[in-house]
């Protein structure tokens, strides 16, 4: 039978590469092909035509080179419209090709592995590959590009008259520029953190291979590919569209990465206030005790640890049990049938944790609308949220250096994350990016606090004090949290002013009937007066840390000796807009 077409298939990835091959050959294609994707081919049956037969010309090098040749480009790059490209193919006896299916060699995930010599990665750049797919993608009109084995059939419900045959042409030409574009930018990235020790000088964000960057070091360029993982209802208010997406390419991580079990899909308001449970989670994640974090607007309405979840729970819920109605709760331990039990008597819009006993499941989905959600891939026996062994090592190994070391080695614990290189977010005409936050985290000793008042705080304030260190982190700024053992009892979050934020947390305290006095104080930011640490003393606070920095240190630690208060710099500041 002569076949009046021509399919190239070259493949990295064989998935559903047999099927197609055969539906291609069954609708009169002549198969082309090299090595492995050959092999594979000859092994379901087809008969195959060696792209060597065609180029008169042997693979070399290892394979590095062998369609780069004019028997294969000018097939691909003709325009069969205009007479001298088939003439120039007529001459030379070669024939069209229009049909390439060729997706290339892993490169971002052999990166992804991390430490790989430099030598091993750039044999996983592409050549070949993308030269092939960008001649057929400017040749779309005439030349079939497939690079996603998802889009095998569709092409051939096209090549059979169904839909749209020239608009899945554009389509796919498309995906093909974006895809080139994700990919070169990777091995930039991944050539830029080599070239620099470890600093990239341009990056894709995030999940590019670029490396980890430290304090006061950005990329001078930003590529940013994402791509849809779901279109929401609407955004932040019905009138507005929205979706939500992931680094195109890389692995699912943070918010993207949960695994619903149970209630409605996830809106606009749902994930942004997920992102700001597991932030405030984060500082616990190395918690000896199950923590509990109730967030209303992105912010803590409550958190506090527990001997169980139940326990912590309903220590979080005292903190503020009118703004916890419809919130998100985020907990650092396997929930129980006690904790679930607790849980269902709240109207609650989500609750994450590490996994739930069949019989918490059984309590939470009797409520058909609470979405229920675990981390990925996580040992449900393990004490806390997931954190990877390679960050741990980088905190481990930050101890004990200074101050400045410290921030450079900052990663992101929360919900299993790797290091990313920068926390890219959106302003009206452009992008803020930043190295990503250091949690502080609970249970884990800072030796750069340092005592600045004549008391010095008891061990139970100490603890307390750490407790509430962690805690602030999550909330917005400017921010005012009050705790005693080990749960909060009144917070002030995103005041103009942190004076403010005082009197809002003194007072939601006071609405939900909760005693002040012995409790400690944590402030985002430093005390810009010493009326601040007044009303705290009037208020029952007993110790305080806050960050030190102000001009008016002197001012503000004199108002604590004065009124008997210890108060804890920690030379960190924790602003969260």
């Amino acid at each position: 039978m002569t076949r009046a077409r021509r399919a190239l298939l070259s493949v990295s990835d064989k998935t559903g590469i047999q099927k197609f091959g055969h539906s291609l050959y069954e609708r009169g294609f002549e198969i082309l092909s090299t090595g492995g994707t050959a092999h594979v081919l000859r092994e379901a049956g087809l008969e195959v035509t060696d792209v060597a037969e065609v180029t008169g010309h042997s693979e070399i090098m290892d394979g590095r080179v062998k369609t780069l040749h004019p028997a294969i480009h000018g097939p691909l790059l003709a325009r069969r419209e205009v007479s001298g490209d088939m003439a120039a193919l007529e001459e030379r006896g070669y024939k069209t090709i229009d049909l390439v299916a060729v997706n290339l060699y892993p490169f971002r995930e052999t990166v992804a592995q991390g430490d790989v010599p430099v030598v091993d990665a750039m044999t996983q750049v592409d050549i070949g590959g993308p030269t092939m797919i960008r001649a057929a993608a400017k040749n779309y009109e005439h030349v079939w590009v497939v690079i996603d084995p998802a889009d095998y059939g569709r092409v051939i419900e096209a090549l059979d008259g169904n839909g749209d045959s020239q608009g899945l042409r554009g389509e796919l030409a498309r995906k093909v520029f974006s895809h080139m574009s994700a990919y070169d930018a990777a091995v930039a990235g991944f050539l830029g953190e080599k070239d620099s020790g470890g600093t990239p000088a341009s990056a894709s964000i995030p999940g590019t291979g670029a490396g980890f960057s430290g304090e006061g070091t950005v990329p001078d360029r930003l590529e940013l590919r994402y791509e849809v993982i779901s279109e929401l209802r609407y955004g932040e208010n019905p009138d507005q569209a929205a979706a939500f997406y992931s680094p195109e390419g890389s692995a699912l991580s943070g918010v993207s990465s949960l695994q619903k079990h149970h209630g409605k899909g996830l809106s606009y308001n749902n994930l942004l206030d997920l992102d700001g449970a597991l932030c405030s989670l984060s500082p616990f994640a190395l918690s000896p005790r199950p923590a509990v974090c109730i967030v209303k607007h992105t912010t803590p309405c409550g958190l506090a640890i527990g001997n169980s979840v139940e326990v912590a729970f309903l220590r979080a819920l005292a903190t503020d049990p009118v703004s916890a109605f419809g919130s998100v709760i985020a907990i650092n331990r396997r929930v129980d049938v006690d904790g679930a039990n607790a849980i269902r008597k709240l109207f609650v819009e989500c609750v994450v944790a590490p996994g739930f006993t069949d019989g918490a499941m059984e309590v939470l989905t009797q409520k058909r609308n609470i979405r229920i959600l675990s981390f990925p891939d996580h040992d449900e026996a393990s004490p806390s949220i997931p954190i990877s062994e390679d960050s741990l090592k980088v905190f481990d190994a930050s101890l004990g250096r200074d101050r400045d070391a410290m921030r450079t080695a900052r990663f992101l614990a929360a919900h299993g994350r790797d290091p990313e290189p920068l926390v890219v977010r959106g302003i009206y005409g452009g992008l803020l990016a930043q190295t990503p936050p250091l949690p502080p985290f609970f249970g884990i000793e800072d030796p750069e606090w340092r005592t600045v008042t004549a008391r010095e705080a008891t061990s139970g304030e100490t603890e307390d004090l750490a407790f509430a260190w962690a805690a602030v982190y999550g909330v917005k700024s400017n921010a005012i949290l009050l705790a005693r053992g080990g749960a909060t009892i009144g917070i002030g979050a995103g005041q103009m002013s942190r004076i403010d934020a005082s009197r809002l947390a003194v007072q939601k305290a006071a609405d939900a009937g909760l005693d002040l006095q012995g409790c400690v104080l944590a402030s985002d930011a430093f005390f810009p007066f010493a009326d601040g640490v007044e009303a705290a003393a009037a208020a029952g606070v007993r110790a305080i840390i806050q960050p030190g920095g102000s001009i008016r240190d002197k001012e503000v630690i004199a108002a604590a000796d004065k009124a008997g208060i210890a108060m804890i710099f920690t030379g960190r500041r924790l602003f969260r807009h």
